[in-house]
């Protein structure tokens, strides 16, 4: 199983904007700390926006905010909403399934079986449970500062996001 970079860069701006709660936070900042694109950001961000999660201000000193409180933010459901599938092999995408052994195989039921799982693992966290400690906000805004001055306005890995937005 892997998440698209769309769903990564949601919940790493969800984590800045957690540990940022006070504060309106510029999507500039964001970008910066992660060194990815504030292009893919400003999708990430629309997302969030249109599922409620996050208050856009436009304009000078403008930013997002957390719309809900973090304890509010389900881990499992935000995944859901922003994977377009999860389609783990062919066979689970119904409409373009060429496999010739789908009706005789097994297979297909362990892998529903832990795609289930993995979705009920992200079900019993929220945004909260990742935000627990002042001690954890501490070193995230350390680790974000070291990022920010290693390659500031670099890009890391040259991909885009996936999803819609």
């Amino acid at each position: 199983m892997r998440l698209t970079l769309f769903s990564d860069y949601t919940l790493r701006t969800l984590l800045f904007l957690g540990v940022h709660h006070e504060r309106l936070v510029p999507l500039g900042e964001i970008a910066e700390a992660y060194n990815v694109s504030h292009n893919h950001l400003v999708k990430v961000s629309g997302t969030l926006n249109r599922l409620g999660l996050v208050e856009t201000v436009r304009g000078r000193g403008g930013g997002l905010r957390l719309a809900q409180d973090p304890e509010a933010i389900n881990i499992g459901w935000l995944i859901r909403e922003t994977e377009p599938d999860f389609h783990l092999v062919e066979c689970f995408d119904r409409a373009n399934n060429t496999c010739p052994i789908t009706p005789a195989c097994m297979l297909k039921h362990v892998l529903f079986e832990a795609r289930d799982n993995f979705l009920e693992t992200l079900d019993r966290y929220t945004l909260a449970d990742f935000l627990a400690s002042p001690k954890r906000r501490d070193a995230f805004v350390r680790l974000w500062s070291q990022a920010a001055a290693e390659v500031p306005g670099e890009e890391t890995n040259g991909t885009p996001p996936e999803g819609d937005g």
